[in-house]
């Protein structure tokens, strides 16, 4: 086994304000396990886009954690997009996620502010021209969901990098042999910036075949029959969700990934059985 990959969570910002302290509450359980980053979703539309900028900013305010806001190209204009990101550097955040982000509630497709960004990469070329960011973008195992193709993704993933990604972060996916035949496959093009795998532990049946669905992640079939047969038992299921993301975890720390990125969805227990179960230190100070 490598060096130890670096760990970060993401959190995503509630629809009402009430919901924040739960969602502090999660963050104070998990930054027990001193990660990296952590990293603040970003709402396709209202209010949440303020929620996010909020919970980022606070997150920075109030605790010694690297913050990493996500920013998208959703419903903004450039000028909106900019002022945004103004604000962020203000408040001392240093890194963003960079991405176009899905269409809001209702639309079927992607649909560029007339004056707004089309793609991540333009996004990521006006931070890195205007901005002193640290930037991440995101990239996709099993191809995007709109992707025709592998190869085609594999080379919209490419224009992120050229553009000043540093580093990428991973669609959640469940079987580890499409992560290691993507970051083969980057490799041989030129990606040769660090990428992280995006780890879902399972909560919810019904939750996770939604995400899934959504998203163009497959569920082995072998998962897939665990979960219909506890799909009336939601203690098991999320059992079943921890011994899952357990072992796929130990099989990429064992393979040498760079890093392990948590889609915490505002929970700390399965997380933090998740850690406690590969040994993973609370506290540590270890220099990663």
């Amino acid at each position: 086994m490598g060096p130890r990959p670096t760990l970060s969570f993401e959190f995503y910002p509630p629809k009402l304000q009430e919901g924040i302290p739960s969602v502090f509450k999660s963050i104070d359980k998990l930054k027990e396990f001193s990660p990296d980053f952590v990293s603040v979703t970003y709402g396709a539309g209202g209010s949440t886009q303020s929620l996010s900028e909020q919970i980022s900013i606070r997150i920075k305010e109030q605790t010694d954690l690297v913050v990493m806001a996500h920013l998208t190209c959703v419903s903004q204009t450039k000028t909106d997009v900019h002022n945004v990101l103004t604000r962020l550097a203000d408040a001392g955040i240093q890194n963003i996620i960079a991405l176009r982000g899905d269409p809001p509630l209702g639309q079927n497709e992607f649909i560029a502010n007339k004056d707004g960004f089309s793609h991540a990469n333009e996004l990521i070329d006006h931070i890195r021209t205007n901005f002193e960011f640290g930037i991440a973008a995101a990239c996709y195992p099993e191809g995007h969901s709109e992707s025709t193709n592998l190869e085609l993704d594999l080379e919209y993933t490419k224009r992120k990098v050229d553009a000043g990604a540093q580093f990428l972060v991973t669609q959640l996916f469940f079987d580890n042999a499409y992560f290691i035949n993507f970051l083969n496959r980057a490799r041989q093009i030129g990606i040769n910036v660090p990428i992280l795998a995006g780890v879902l532990p399972i909560l919810r049946t019904e939750q996770i075949r939604r995400f899934t669905a959504f998203c163009g992640a497959t569920i082995p079939d072998s998962l897939g029959q665990q979960l219909n047969n506890l799909s009336h038992d939601a203690a098991a299921v999320r059992e079943l969700g921890i011994e899952q993301s357990t072992n796929q975890v130990m099989d990429l720390m064992e393979k040498g990934i760079d890093g392990i990125h948590f889609y915490a969805l505002n929970r700390s227990y399965s997380i933090s059985r998740i850690l406690s179960n590969i040994g993973w230190v609370k506290s540590a100070n270890i220099s990663r």
